[in-house]
């Protein structure tokens, strides 16, 4: 059975790159009938952020990225917090030493940086260079005895070549001469990264093993890991980078780089998991929408390319897009009623009457809306006096003739019997011929006195919303205005 983890390090807020990893491992996961495990690598204390791990969890069910086993759901290869599997290491670590494939290092973090200072200025790598490795049995009892502080190094090879086979890569070889005696287990007793990796994987039983290319460097770290425990390596898959629109590394001035800005914003799952799906994965069909059922079916490892994503904010905000005029009225009423409440443009909670009223609005913002925060902005006018556009009302707002079409205006909807759209057409356009205009300069003028904006929803439409006694006061209040900057 096909086995995945996503095993983030709580150190702060998942990132694009995070997430995007998570979806790979949860489709492939789905696709092929296994398991999604979520294992926590807790194990640098020094850069744990309060809050970070419930966000991740947060941010990977609001996804649906459900998970098999781990925190909060358990399962038969726990404990899934990394920090809570130290006796574990320890065991491993000490199978290693009496191999001879590592050893305790007592050298001082202060011989470490003269070391590395030393080396800089040679002009040389820098790295362990192995004084503790060669220490005679009698110097490491002597230092044992006195309670020298140790870590565990892992005893790299020192000539010869590594290889191993990426999926996506093929075989890629690296020169032992160049690789350095990494460490195994701090002087805290907490394992580094790269050795509980190791240990959880082949203990949880890990098939693939998916995450970013910038893992690849560290790969003979892994080779030999798996080798001296006498353990068959998993299926290594490292995805490409996620480059910015330039083709730099991704940062904020490519959007926003943290993945709980896009759910603050108004991004919907469906159109975030799609959107992250293609970043790196195609499945070589000329098109770019499919749902979360499709993506499942059609997601394969041969999918995934070789060369770096580029992010397009641009495409992300176009397809969140589509997915808002996908989706039902009331979801968008359920989902966006938090930024109109935030906005101050309803009480908090809305009234059942709020409610039913912004029903009626949703349907005519939905077309020109790509995020849910954008709401409040575009139907403002709904619920407040409009905020008058200084270029519109220059435009439009000007002059005897508006002011008596807006009056008209005002007397023709005034004497409609079913306040429907097409009788407010009919009455709008009958007014503007009364007075001698006809399409955009009735249309125009009577939206800027409505709205205050040039733009929006269609006229009759939003006209019919607001209601006939807000739709006569403001039009005649907008004729007064007119009057009173002409005076």
């Amino acid at each position: 059975m096909v086995r995945v983890r996503f095993a983030p390090s709580p150190t702060g807020s998942p990132h694009i790159g995070n997430i995007r990893t998570a979806i790979f491992d949860w489709l492939f996961a789905r696709h092929e009938g296994g398991k999604f495990i979520l294992r926590i690598e807790d194990t640098d204390r020094a850069r744990l952020v309060e809050g970070a791990l419930e966000e991740m969890m947060r941010d990977l069910r609001w996804l649906g990225l459900e998970w098999d086993e781990g925190p909060e759901v358990g399962g038969d290869y726990g404990p899934y917090f990394q920090s809570e599997r130290l006796d574990i290491y320890h065991r491993y670590a000490e199978e290693l030493i009496k191999k001879g494939r590592a050893y305790k290092c007592y050298c001082a973090p202060e011989r470490l940086e003269q070391m590395r200072k030393a080396q800089q200025a040679a002009g040389s790598s820098t790295g362990y260079d192995r004084t503790c490795r060669n220490l005679s049995a009698e110097q490491r009892r002597e230092l044992e005895s006195s309670g020298v502080p140790y870590v565990v190094r892992f005893a790299m090879p020192e000539s010869g070549a590594t290889s191993y086979h990426d999926f996506i890569r093929g075989e890629l070889t690296f020169d032992n001469s160049l690789q350095d005696d990494f460490v195994m287990i701090k002087t805290d007793g907490f394992p580094t990264y790269n050795f509980a990796s190791v240990i959880d994987d082949h203990l949880m039983k890990i098939t693939h093993v998916i995450r970013g290319e910038e893992y690849i460097s560290s790969m003979p770290k892994y080779v030999h890991l798996y080798s001296a425990l006498g353990w068959g390596e998993p299926v290594w898959v490292h995805v490409p980078l996620i480059l910015g629109s330039d083709r730099s590394k991704l940062s904020k001035r490519h959007g926003a780089v943290n993945f709980s800005s896009y759910i603050e914003e108004g991004y919907l799952p469906e159109a975030m998991i799609n959107y992250l799906a293609l970043l790196g994965w195609s499945a070589g069909e000329d098109r770019e929408i499919y749902s979360v059922e499709e993506l499942i079916e059609k997601f394969s490892l041969e999918g995934i390319n070789d060369h770096p994503a580029i992010f397009d904010a641009q495409k992300l905000l176009w397809m969140n897009g589509h997915y808002i005029r996908q989706s039902s009225a009331e979801r968008l009423v359920e989902l966006s009623m938090p930024y109109i409440v935030k906005a101050g443009l309803v009480a908090d909670p809305p009234s059942t009457e709020d409610v039913d009223y912004y029903t009626k609005i949703v349907p005519l913002i939905r077309e020109r809306l790509h995020v849910l925060s954008e709401a409040p902005r575009m139907c403002d006018f709904f619920f407040a006096e409009p905020q008058f556009d200084p270029k519109a009302v220059e435009k439009w707002l000007s002059g005897e003739v508006t002011s008596n079409l807006l009056v008209r205006v005002a007397e023709r909807v005034s004497e409609i019997g079913d306040w429907n759209v097409a009788s407010i057409e009919q009455a709008v356009r009958g007014a503007g011929v009364e007075v001698g205009l006809e399409g955009g300069r009735v249309i125009h003028p009577v939206r800027v006195a409505l709205t205050g904006r040039t733009a929006g929803p269609g006229l009759f439409e939003l006209m019919e919303v607001l209601g006939r006694e807000k739709v006569v006061t403001r039009l005649n209040r907008a004729s007064e205005m007119i009057c009173s900057n002409a005076g």
